[in-house]
């Protein structure tokens, strides 16, 4: 367990998610407590495993009464609320929090629609509250090194980038409120934000950026940043699986190589949440200006045609 910070009250919206248990774990593992959860569905034993005695509420209704009497309580007040929602409810979400005098750590992505950063920063300001949106893949170790190796190399050229990442998914997803583009973001934003945030934040600002393949399960194309041309290629689709993964019998492939050299990060995932409550507590936790670009790269992928040119195809676009 890491070393305990002072004890904060916390709530939680999303119970039932996949999310939801990294970011239980990372309250417990930080010294704090949580005192109510909220999801519209109730299969959600894995609490006992980290807060058992936490309220439970399936209405976002009594979930906001609760937490609004906790705040008229003397020392009962919550501190933080956790958002593990839909992504198309984080907006409404980080609101009620605020409105509670807490401060919200929201899963990515914090927005969908980049004109909706105005008015949060906003009610930020009006509240004196925080909203912090958890990037953990700038946490992990290997992209620190990277962001500190090319921030001390000249900008007098531009890197060659390609991002690879095939997750197969099954018929459920595409029933779920993640098959569905305008809760979700669609696949660019629901798997991909992560990778843009990183590569942004690590080779600099958008230029241009080129779509050459948009389908419901998988999408590719060409983002020019500061410092790098990145062609990149997200899959939900089994059958993309390059041929060492399937006799492996992987589910999910992951590749990123840097002018021709292989980038390996799969291991060091585990405890990036809980990193990321750790420096949250602190104050240093990443904000809304620091998600702005990975929400507007998203969203203008989401929402462009495809290009006629068709320069720097990915290698599985072109097969």
């Amino acid at each position: 367990m890491s070393e305990r910070t002072n004890h904060k009250k916390f709530a939680l919206i999303g119970a039932a998610g996949y999310i939801a248990p990294k970011h239980m774990r990372a309250i417990k593992e930080t010294g704090n407590d949580l005192l109510a959860a909220l999801d519209p569905f109730d299969s959600v034993g894995i609490i006992d495993s980290f807060f058992p005695e936490a309220d439970f509420f399936t209405e976002t209704e009594r979930f906001d009464r609760h937490l609004d009497k906790l705040r008229r309580r003397k020392n009962q007040k919550v501190d933080f609320v956790s958002i593990c929602s839909p992504n198309y409810l984080h907006d409404a979400h980080i609101r009620l929090a605020l409105r509670n005098d807490a401060n919200a750590i929201c899963e990515k992505p914090l927005l969908l629609n980049p004109w909706n950063i105005e008015s949060l920063t906003e009610i930020e300001k009006e509240s004196g509250r925080n909203i912090y949106n958890i990037l953990q893949l700038r946490h992990h170790p290997v992209i620190v090194d990277l962001k500190e190796k090319f921030d001390n190399l000249p900008n007098d050229k531009k890197h060659n980038i390609q991002l690879t990442y095939i997750t197969s998914r099954g018929k459920w997803y595409y029933y779920s409120w993640k098959g569905a583009e305008e809760k979700s973001g669609g696949i660019v934003t629901n798997i991909g934000i992560h990778f843009f945030d990183m590569l942004s934040w690590i080779f600099g600002k958008v230029q241009k950026s080129h779509l050459h393949l948009k389908q419901p399960n998988k999408a590719s194309g060409l983002l020019e940043l500061e410092k790098a041309n990145v062609s990149w290629f997200l899959s939900l689709d089994s059958n993309d699986l390059p041929k060492n993964a399937l006799e492996n019998n992987l589910s999910t492939f992951r590749s990123i190589t840097i002018d021709n050299q292989e980038i390996e990060f799969s291991g060091g995932f585990t405890d990036l949440h809980t990193l990321s409550y750790e420096n949250i507590l602190k104050g240093n936790g990443f904000g809304i200006e620091d998600s702005r670009q990975s929400i507007e790269i998203a969203h203008t992928i989401r929402n462009q045609s495809l290009s006629k040119d068709k320069i720097d195809l990915h290698p599985f676009v072109k097969r």
